[in-house]
């Protein structure tokens, strides 16, 4: 039996909670939030689906760190959006004090649990949280591949009128418009996706990917919570299910690819431990300098984090 805390009780992190809740394998699900009585609220909520949805893993909400003891895998959504007139040193500025408390908190008590970062910029965030924490990298993990996969696989699947599930795929890269998805490596039931799309499709498609966050926004006027929810609660998952699934995540990547010391996305087996192995592709030229594009960017937003002395 296990224990997860989300924290963040808005879209993102209620979305978590509830995935999981469905899943019905985790004993007790702790959403905190600084406004305790929307996360009581939320949960409770949830908790009232349960007969409907036929599972038992109980739901409470807080804003007592307290209540999160004994977590074994804690996510982190919390975080402001960029507002208006907020630069993006403003953003990172903002939410790493955010991550940088919250981690401290939770750790407080619950030294040993795994770490899932959702807050944005996300790369930076992950990056934030390991320093903060002091866990080994393995155990602090930031999803965004799960979620930019499932774009690409999702948009994929409109162009070739087939079911989502039979489609496979792998991006790596920072999480933005620098991401690196790899038709190379995108299956269709098994076959090159190459075989069954044009290249002028293909590239649009990628390109819809790299922007899939802000084609929400426009849209909604907000950010997206399903599908990011869903991602973090798979992660949770294959975590504690120890189902060693390969899936993109944003990891400290210490000499794989050429990198070192880099918070990026890159394909990794997760299971018990979080990180249980990097898997290094053999990318061709192209890839690697795409890759090697991105680095850079992330890279450079760390170093602007790593400024501010936080």
């Amino acid at each position: 039996m296990s224990k997860v805390t989300v924290v963040g009780a808005g879209n993102v992190g209620a979305t978590v909670a509830n995935v999981l809740a469905h899943d019905d394998f985790v004993k007790e699900i702790v959403l905190l939030d600084i406004k305790g009585e929307m996360a009581q609220g939320k949960a409770l909520d949830s908790w009232q689906q349960a007969p409907i949805g036929g599972y038992s893993s109980y739901l409470r909400g807080t804003s007592d760190y307290a209540e999160t003891a004994g977590s074994d895998v804690v996510v982190i959504t919390a975080g402001l959006p960029r507002k208006p007139g907020m630069s993006r040193d403003d953003l990172i500025s903002t939410n790493a004090n955010i991550v940088n408390t919250v981690t401290k908190n939770l750790l407080q008590y619950s030294p040993d649990a795994i770490v899932i970062v959702v807050s944005n910029p996300l790369d930076v965030m992950t990056y934030a949280a390991h320093k903060t924490s002091g866990l080994p990298a393995s155990k602090v993990i930031g999803m965004a591949g799960i979620l930019d996969t499932a774009r690409y696989r999702a948009f994929l699947a409109d162009e070739l009128k087939v079911s989502p599930k039979d489609i496979q795929a792998i991006l790596m890269g920072g999480h933005g418009d620098t991401m690196v998805p790899l038709p190379r490596y995108t299956t269709v039931g098994g076959i090159p996706v190459t075989e069954l799309v044009s290249e002028e499709r293909l590239n649009a498609i990628v390109d819809r990917t790299k922007k899939g966050g802000g084609e929400l926004v426009e849209l909604m006027g907000t950010s997206a919570w399903y599908a990011p929810g869903a991602a973090a609660a798979q992660m949770v998952t294959a975590i504690l299910k120890d189902e060693r699934r390969i899936f993109p995540c944003c990891i400290k990547v210490e000499g794989q690819y050429g990198i070192d010391g880099v918070y990026v996305g890159v394909p990794v087996i997760l299971g018990k431990n979080g990180v249980e192995k990097v898997i290094e592709l053999d990318l061709n030229a192209e890839e690697k300098a795409l890759l090697d594009a991105s680095i850079v960017a992330v890279k450079s937003v760390m170093d602007v984090y790593d400024g501010m002395g936080l």
